[in-house]
């Protein structure tokens, strides 16, 4: 697991305010461009941290990172 960005280094769920995709900061991998979106400044941290206020602002899991909505999506 590559290590959190310094900017989000309390949230685990990481959302891109362009394709409304939340990455689950646990289980990125490279296709996320997780270093992308901070260069860009298009992200956002939600709180609560959990994946159910990601989908309530209508983001949708990550297909790459594992954000597939498994388990209760509480922070770690």
């Amino acid at each position: 697991m590559p290590p959190r960005p310094a900017r989000a280094a309390d949230h685990r769920w990481f959302g891109d305010k362009r394709s409304q995709v939340v990455h689950d900061l646990d289980h990125t991998v490279d296709e996320c461009a997780i270093d992308d979106l901070l260069a860009a400044e298009t992200f956002l941290v939600f709180a609560p941290d959990t994946l159910v206020e990601a989908r309530n602002r209508c983001y949708h899991p990550c297909r790459h990172c594992g954000a597939d909505g498994e388990g209760d999506g509480e922070a770690a």
